[in-house]
């Protein structure tokens, strides 16, 4: 651990002074012809690439804040009908530019070939999940493969590429990392290295978003127009591929201990030591060294984010038996302190549930759901360390944190061989019956679709293992920084604009135990009354906080905050500022003044 940091910390000095790529200043700090010597010099720098890209604690767990299956306090513009080009950003090219850097210069290294093509690996890994995040986010965008020249106008002013050619260029460079990067027990300590098997996760990631984008896609969001070759199933088959080479290389497993059912989900999360058999790449943080983030503050007391779950995902954990917890005669009136009772194990491990307590001086405290950081009653815990001495924003919390595991593997394995029509029991078997059981369900194949999860997603799904599946992908990895994504390839964005509902309140002006210790926790009143009861949160219904049905229902949260979907919005509009610098950049379709 300390040798990945001196090296990750080095490969950072290394291209920290480099500049965006597309200015007139010349980038080259390093001196390729007396650094790039040999294997050390490549790992040094290649290192340098952990410490400038990989995803950051509050990225992946907090990454999910704006999707469906969240509430959130304060507006989001990107939602608000006057969002456009002048307030995006995101149009930054300096990772890519020392990426190229690398890769042109690298090949003078004295090393095996074997080595070399694993360190052009690793640059290959980089550049797709570079290109990769940035067609995710515009669509279509110039492709780079070479560092700029400064005065090589031509390629510093060209035109966007055709979003299909970048994406199999993604696919091209993906394709060669899975291939060609290598493994070993060192390079997998803590799950953070570039391998073999990371990259192979990552282009199952990649086709599973193109496969299904445009499936569900008729047109390319870049150009408005239908896409030139039908190349959905070509993508799924390559995730398809992707996910039976990991399966069968027998490296990696889901935890299920079955006398740990109701711990073993959330440990994955929580705790400082990563869990290689399932973690595949990961961020690793550690105490003793000073490697620390401030998770417990954005989920405990920072006021911008009070993220809380909606009703209508909270609906989808299925009850231990297998059986859909909608099909309970007046399940939308079960309170809060029922709900939990027999359900899915990693709803308790994902949200403030009734027995849930945190240290405090040593002592374990009740803590109910707290309506002043969770909007809707349904307060997340997943990557909250149970210790409230960490709750400040200078608090160290030292949980590392997972950035693909083995599970979603197997629910993307799962998606594309539903989607491609070629779905057995036997995958089921395979991919989803372990995931449910891990978490103490049957996890018995259904025999019928399930008409909660079909209207969840607007009936335009019928099919039911692939509802199957996105119940299973929306519950397996529930903020981890993939449901935006979801959404997007799932032509869903509609989903974002509904209504946040929380917990049923059967009437107003009564005390509620919700954690179930003997006393009062909340109260849902028109105004703050002048006597009150010890302990008791008083959640005022007015204009903003509202009860479904006026003085009962499922409380509805932040009804000021304008939230407005339009499909130009699959694609993000191309900054003002670059098109200035660059006019043959063009405009997203829709997002022109």
């Amino acid at each position: 651990m300390k040798r990945y940091i001196i090296l990750a910390t080095i490969g950072a000095m290394c291209l920290t002074s480099c500049e965006d790529f597309l200015t007139k200043e010349d980038p080259n700090k390093v001196d390729a012809p007396s650094y790039f010597r040999n294997e050390t010099d490549l790992e040094t720098y290649a290192n340098g690439f952990l410490q400038r890209m990989l995803p950051d604690a509050e990225a992946i767990a907090t990454g999910d804040q704006h999707t469906d299956y969240l509430s959130w306090r304060g507006p989001w513009n990107y939602l608000q009908d006057n969002f456009n080009a002048d307030d995006q950003g995101g149009w930054t090219w300096t990772n890519l530019r020392n990426i190229n850097y690398y890769l042109d210069n690298m090949e003078r290294a004295d090393c095996s070939e074997a080595i070399k093509n694993h360190y052009v690996g690793v640059g290959r890994f980089w550049r797709a999940w570079f290109y990769f995040n940035m067609v995710k986010q515009f669509g279509a965008v110039p492709w780079y493969e070479h560092v700029i020249d400064s005065e090589d106008n031509g390629n510093l002013f060209k035109s966007r590429d055709n979003r299909e050619d970048v994406m199999r260029k993604i696919l091209e460079d993906i394709d060669f990392a899975s291939k060609n990067c290598i493994t070993s027990k060192e390079m997998e300590v803590n799950s953070v290295r570039v391998t073999k098997y990371v990259a192979l996760a990552l282009k199952a990631r990649i086709c599973l978003f193109e496969g299904t984008f445009r499936k569900y896609h008729a047109n390319d969001p870049s150009t408005g127009t239908p896409w030139t070759a039908d190349e959905s199933a070509m993508y799924l088959r390559e995730c398809a591929d992707a996910c039976e080479k990991l399966i069968q290389s027998g490296r990696y497993s889901i935890v299920n201990n079955a006398a740990q059912v109701k711990t073993q989900y959330r440990e994955l999360f929580t705790t400082e030591a990563i869990n290689t058999n399932e973690c595949i790449w990961a961020r690793a943080y550690n105490a003793s060294l000073n490697v620390t983030h401030h998770l417990n503050s954005q989920f405990i007391v920072q006021q911008n984010g009070s993220f809380a779950a909606v009703k209508e995902f909270v609906n989808t954990y299925l009850n231990t038996d297998g059986t859909r917890f909608t099909d309970k005669p007046g399940y939308e009136k079960i309170p809060f302190n029922e709900e939990f009772t027999d359900r899915d194990a990693r709803m308790a491990q994902s949200l403030r549930h009734p027995g849930y307590t945190r240290k405090s001086n040593g002592s374990d405290l009740p803590q109910p759901p707290n309506f002043n950081y969770s909007s809707t009653g349904y307060q997340p815990i997943k990557w909250v360390i149970d210790d409230m001495s960490l709750d400040q924003s200078v608090s160290p919390c030292n949980n590392s944190i997972p950035i693909i595991r083995y599970a979603e593997v197997l629910l993307s394995y799962a998606e594309a061989k539903a989607e491609l029509g070629e779905f057995t029991e036997g995958i089921w078997n395979q991919t989803i019956k372990p995931l449910r059981e891990r978490a103490g369900v049957v996890g018995t194949m259904p025999a019928t679709t399930d008409p909660y999860m079909a209207g969840y997603f607007l009936n335009t799904v019928s099919d039911k293992v692939i509802l199957e599946i996105r119940r299973e992908r929306g519950i397996e990895l529930f903020m981890e920084n993939l449901r935006w994504a979801d959404c997007m390839r799932w032509r869903m964005g509609r989903l974002l604009e509904r209504e946040w509902h929380g917990i049923y309140v059967p009437a107003m002006n009564v005390n509620y135990d919700l954690d179930g210790d003997g006393t009062p926790d909340v109260c849902f009143v028109e105004k703050q009354p002048s006597s009150t009861t010890k302990g008791v949160q008083y959640r005022i219904i007015g204009s903003d906080f509202q009860l479904t049905d006026g003085t009962s229902g499922n409380l509805v949260s932040y009804r000021s905050i304008e939230r407005k979907w339009d499909d130009k919005k699959y694609v993000r509009p191309i900054p003002t500022k670059a098109i200035t610098d660059n006019p043959n950049l063009g405009q997203n379709p829709g997002w022109g003044k």
